[in-house]
């Protein structure tokens, strides 16, 4: 456990450190953008202690108090400023290990960001407190439990006088220089939290749990309960069940017990007002809630083969690609991989792209692994990362699931990162700093950590694929879908003779539609694609043209029926929907295109004898949404699932026979060179969700451009022809995988200000580069959040490249605009690999 921390708003006293004591320095990281460590020295009463990793509370400026890491231990002073004294060590033992310090130390190098970024996206928000973290009472305040001193009592009651105070401001409210040991003992009672906790939704997660008054051992007593209840059969239904539920050994939920016997409330109440029953509300971890699968299964010839080829590649390579088609089965691999690794003593690191994918596999693997394993993503909030972070530390959870940011988790003994669907550009982090791939983070953290990393997909990344056939990487395929179950059966429809001919149902090809109608009165589920969320995405005059636009960004409001108001996606902007245009007055505006929201509408009228559900960031917002409508497919209760991209990971659902794609051409569109790649993965995922058991799937793409090469390929299934074709283009225009680019982005609140220092840095930067550097230009929503963009992209061949040279080289001139007063104001950002 953390030590009490004695944190002293003010100067050390220096006088009254005991000279005796050998001087010894500590070099640490502050969750900053400073791209350098700062050096403190260590207190007498820490020099033997002191150790890297430990946090830290030191003085910054004149009155800024900051937790920091201690990056490493030495006897040199600065030669620049005198340093000051850490103000305390706050752990007894490393928050993080050497290989996590490495890997922020080589990610700080290679994304062109600092340590201090990395530190403050990859620690949660109570391991970093300072002055300005603001603090408040518990919603659930109770103190009856516990013992509180003098100074514990004299904070609450500080806290109780007013609304959430700062760190700083406590200290003078209170007249104390030490307030961080009264902070912690109150935090870890659950007392108080930081503000950010609160609009988090923070809340304990507690169970009622039913306990026995009596000795279920004596068989006596028991036979005597029961004749007792021969009156009341309700009661001693429920009785028994708690018997026979009790020799289990486990905690018996309430809720579970009653779902269980059918029996009402009251019939446990009854049996609590008896002196039989108990019941009693207890915090509990919340993984042991999660409801497990059997997770029993058994190798296919072809599994076990890959399995056998997989452990063969992994003695000569690091890293091996899985190229399993969907539906393959290679779930069962990694669990295979997976046990290895525990029997060896090992933890294992299984990254997925999006929180939507824990939901099934968290049940699988708690069958299989009970509670070793533990999640670890953003809908948690501060509290239940630091629960996650220290188990980890401690070895509790062997196993982590997670998204891109369970990569910073403190593991001490790595033995296996899998990285499932490795191609989803969900693993890149685009805002703010760090803005990293997990899966290449992954790949040096497995490399130092002397582990190795399995990527798993149906249509790999073409970086990936590259890397794997030049043999930088170790390959196994495997072809075949679990136990021989065929491919879906993918076909197009041409929407414009379905136009020509008048034919189609708003947005439903009559194909489509009719495909769907006997789908769904066969008893089987459909699942609809279309990759843009809200009702409608354009509101538009019809009289003189007019769109309601952004005040904030270049960009149209998209009409949200739910929320009644047109919305911007970058900043949140709103206003409520219009009926009239404010261009020239007209009750002429027509809502244009479609999202998934008018499509959810129109199925109702459609096929209203059937339950849809829509899956999208608007209907996923809480952190047991994704549960709750995968559950709903699952049982049935649902027919239709309409969803964007969310739908395309990994989602296994046994009675989907029909997947509609209802707009591919959206995609094929985007002005991005990944635009082909990204659409025939994002097709392909989704093909795989029909016909993953005993029947072969549908699928039904509706388009303007039939003859795209593209949907031969998808049609075929054909991802090796694919790749050869598009592949050529990307040597031909200087892309991924032969070039690495480099973005930086310039924003500034004025536009001619922003354009002018883009102009001259590029000018700059093509002095040193030459014809590598292209722009500056402005990108396609070229302000966003009253700030005006430019960018400049620089194109590096990977042959003969020093690109750790060339990186310098970009931050030194960057830098030098920094300071230039001239142009004070722009924010100037480096993205590596930004597509």
């Amino acid at each position: 456990m953390p030590m009490a921390t004695q944190l002293v708003f003010g100067n050390f006293d220096e006088e009254n450190d005991d000279s005796g004591y050998k001087v010894v320095f500590a070099d640490v990281i502050l969750p900053l953008s400073t791209g350098q460590l700062y050096t403190y020295r260590v207190p007498s009463a820490y020099v033997d202690t002191v150790q890297t990793g430990q946090r830290a509370a030191v003085q910054f400026g004149k009155k800024k108090i900051y937790t920091a890491i201690i990056a490493a231990i030495h006897e040199t002073p600065p030669k620049e400023y005198k340093a000051k004294f850490l103000l305390e060590i706050l752990d007894e033992k490393p928050v993080i290990g050497p290989r996590q310090l490495e890997l922020w130390s080589w990610m700080a190098a290679y994304y062109c960001c600092s340590m201090g970024e990395i530190m403050d996206a990859a620690l949660p928000a109570y391991m970093k407190m300072k002055s300005e973290t603001s603090i408040l009472i518990h919603p659930d305040f109770k103190v009856n439990s516990y013992e509180l001193s003098d100074k514990e009592i004299q904070l609450l009651n500080a806290l109780h006088l007013s609304k959430p105070v700062t760190i700083a401001g406590l200290t003078e409210i209170l007249e104390q220089k030490t307030i961080m040991p009264t902070l912690k003992s109150l935090y870890e009672k659950g007392l108080i939290i930081l503000n950010e906790e609160l609009n988090e939704g923070y809340k304990k997660h507690k169970e009622i749990f039913v306990s026995h008054l009596f000795d279920a051992n004596d068989k006596e007593m028991v036979k005597n309960l029961l004749e007792k209840l021969e009156s009341a059969p309700r009661q001693s239904d429920l009785l028994m069940a708690y018997l026979q539920a009790v020799k289990s050994g486990k905690p018996i939920f309430r809720k579970n017990l009653i779902k269980a016997t059918g029996a009402p409330a009251s019939a446990l109440q009854s049996l609590i007002e008896k002196g039989i029953l108990a019941i009693q509300e207890m915090e509990v971890d919340r993984l042991p809630l999660i409801e497990s699968e059997n997770a029993e299964y058994e190798l296919t010839t072809d599994q076990q083969t890959a399995l056998d080829e997989i452990y063969k590649q992994f003695k000569t390579k690091n890293t091996v690609l899985l190229h399993g088609v969907s539906g393959s089965g290679k779930t069962h691999i990694y669990m295979e991989l997976m046990d290895d690794a525990l029997q060896q003593g090992k933890q294992v690191l299984f990254l997925v792209p999006e929180i939507s994918l824990t939901t099934q596999l968290i049940r699988r693997l708690r069958g299989r692994y009970g509670n070793d394993i533990g999640i670890y993503h953003s809908k948690f909030n501060a509290s239940e990362r630091v629960e996650i972070w220290n188990k980890v530390i401690n070895g509790t959870h062997k196993i982590v699931l997670g998204v891109r940011s369970a990569l910073f988790l403190p593991f001490k003994d790595l033995g296996l990162i899998i990285i499932d669907e490795e191609h989803e550009h969900s693993f890149k982090q685009f805002e703010p700093a760090p803005r990293y791939h997990a899966r290449d983070s992954a790949i040096y953290l497995a490399e130092i950590s002397g582990c190795k990393t399995l990527l798993g997909t149906a249509t790999p990344a073409f970086e990936t694929y590259f890397n794997a056939k030049r043999k930088k990487y170790g390959y196994v395929r495997l072809d075949s879908r679990y136990y021989s179950i065929q491919p879906p059966e993918i076909v197009t429809v041409d929407l414009r003779e379905e136009l020509k001919k008048k034919l189609m149902k708003s947005h439903f090809s009559s194909v489509l539609h009719e495909k769907m109608d006997k789908t769904l009165r066969e008893g089987g589920q459909v699942i609809l694609f279309q990759n843009r969320r809200g009702y409608a995405p354009l509101l538009e005059c019809t009289t003189c043209g007019w769109v309601p636009m952004c005040q904030n960004c270049d960009i149209a409001l998209t009409y949200h029926q739910a929320a009644k108001s047109l919305i911007c996606h970058y900043c949140g902007y709103h206003e409520p929907l219009l009926k009239q245009c404010k261009a020239c007055g007209n009750y002429t505006l027509k809502m244009l295109g479609f999202g998934t929201e008018k499509i959810e509408d129109e199925l109702k009228i459609f096929f209203p004898n059937f339950n849809t559900l829509r899956m999208d960031q608007d209907s996923t917002r809480s952190k047991t949404a994704y549960s709750k409508i995968i559950t709903a497919i699952e049982d049935n209760e649902a027919q239709i699932l309409i969803g964007t991209q969310m739908l395309t990971k990994g989602l296994d659902f046994e009675n989907v026979r029909l997947v509609g794609i209802l707009n591919a051409d959206l995609m094929l569109r985007y002005p991005d060179f990944r635009a082909i790649e990204h659409s025939y993965q994002l097709m392909a995922q989704v093909s795989g969700r029909a016909g993953r058991r005993d029947r072969k799937g549908e699928v039904m793409i509706q388009t303007y451009n039939s003859e795209h090469p593209i949907f031969h390929f998808l049609i075929n299934h054909n991802y090796d022809g694919f790749y050869d074709h598009e592949i050529q283009e990307r040597i031909d225009y200087k892309y991924p995988p032969f070039y690495k680019l480099i973005k930086i982005v310039l924003k500034d609140e004025k536009q001619d200000k922003v354009k002018d220092v883009a102009h001259k840095l590029a000018d700059d930067l093509r002095d040193i580069f030459g014809p590598r550097v292209l722009g500056p230009e402005a990108p396609a929503v070229s302000r966003l959040r009253n700030k005006y963009l430019m960018n400049i992209l620089l194109k590096f061949e990977r042959q003969n490249m020093n690109m750790a040279e060339a990186k310098n080289m970009i931050f030194k001139e960057i830098t030098r605009y920094r300071i230039d007063k001239q142009w004070k104001g722009v924010r100037f950002v480096i993205d590596v690999d930004p597509y």
